[in-house]
């Protein structure tokens, strides 16, 4: 985590409520990005259902997707590109995080262990759990081997 911006430790404004003053952007970029990262995932899901019982391969793909992504994204923003300060809420926080959906993925799970299939549920389990962590440690250091060599 980083250190609260020094205008965040100011004496609140009179009239203005502390911790709304300065935080509408922020709230409004995490909106938006959720907005497309969520209409992103439901696309996905219409264009990849999964019958009844059966593995939830869209649900899997993109948290998977998703945490790779915020592997290489963390690892550019913190070691090569100065971004805006809105740009971690954006994309990191609202589009990512309305795209990967960890919800759906604890959802998946009960369905499937109630409507009699706890064997699927539990590789669904144990298979998002292992991929979706090993794909955000292997896109981060991919990247970052990628940014070694590009430095002379």
């Amino acid at each position: 985590m980083t250190a609260p911006e020094t205008e965040s430790l100011r004496a609140p404004t009179p009239g203005r409520p502390p911790v709304l003053r300065g935080q509408a952007p922020v709230v409004a970029v995490v909106a938006l990005g959720g907005a497309v990262g969520a209409t992103a995932r439901w696309a996905l899901s219409l264009w990849w259902p999964h019958r009844p019982g059966g593995f939830p391969w869209a649900t899997f793909c993109t948290n998977v997707v998703g945490c790779a992504v915020i592997g290489v994204f963390m690892v550019v923003i913190t070691d090569l590109w100065a971004a805006h300060k809105l740009v971690r809420p954006f994309f990191g926080t609202g589009v990512l995080g309305g795209f990967t959906t960890f919800s759906t993925y604890a959802v998946d799970i009960r369905k499937l262990v109630d409507s009699g299939h706890p064997a699927t549920g539990l590789a669904y389990l144990a298979a998002t759990l292992l991929a979706a962590l090993t794909a955000v440690w292997l896109a981060a250091t991919a990247t970052r081997r990628v940014l070694k060599r590009r430095q002379p």
